[in-house]
């Protein structure tokens, strides 16, 4: 995970939180909020050898799909959810958003911009939209739904869910000028921190 986009998410992580995080990964978001912030965290992924390097950082974590396991974690009582790069993989975007402010009082989700000038381009010239976080080839994808900011926007509107904090990171991966003035064009990818 990006420098900035770590550092964007421990800052809306309260201290000594309980965590769970959808889509961990390799578990370093998460074994880095355990080491400076104190938090109890747990992780949710499917890949197993992202699950072996979980355990390898010492990052509780559940092998489960996404898709299928919120409602597992239904009756914990979570300060925060978070789902990095992982929710336009699913097949119920909105259902999972649903699901994880039921289960967390804020969610943290980030997700790549296909608005994104570069995607643009690459629609209109008949090739897949390729942002840095996208292979080159469609069927390497694991991305379902590819949707633009304002799209997401829009679908936390339609859900009643309220934008708390967002942040639109650049091509460096950093947020700049132009991400923040147009985020649907200029942005590569957003950050958000939302809350029912």
């Amino acid at each position: 995970m990006a420098r900035e986009l770590s550092k964007i998410i421990n800052n809306w992580v309260p201290e000594e939180s309980k965590v769970i995080d959808f889509g961990c990964g390799d578990g370093s978001l998460l074994q880095k909020l355990i080491q400076t912030k104190n938090v109890l965290g747990y992780g949710v992924e499917i890949n197993d050898s992202k699950i072996e390097e979980c355990i390898a950082k010492g990052v509780p974590v559940i092998k489960q799909d996404i898709d299928k396991g919120i409602n597992e974690f239904e009756s914990s009582n979570f300060d925060l959810s978070i789902m990095a790069r992982s929710i336009q993989c699913l097949k119920s975007p909105n259902l999972a958003l649903e699901r994880m402010l039921n289960l967390s009082k804020r969610c943290v989700v980030t997700l790549p911009n296909l608005g994104y000038w570069r995607c643009r381009l690459n629609l209109a010239s008949g090739k897949m939209p390729v942002t840095p976080e996208l292979p080159s080839s469609w069927y390497e994808t694991k991305n379902i739904h590819l949707c633009t900011i304002k799209d997401f926007e829009q679908l936390c509107i339609d859900q009643n869910i309220k934008i708390k904090d967002k942040v639109f990171l650049n091509s460096n991966g950093s947020s700049g000028i132009l991400a923040s003035i147009n985020p649907n064009l200029f942005a590569i990818e957003g950050v958000y921190l939302l809350e029912k």
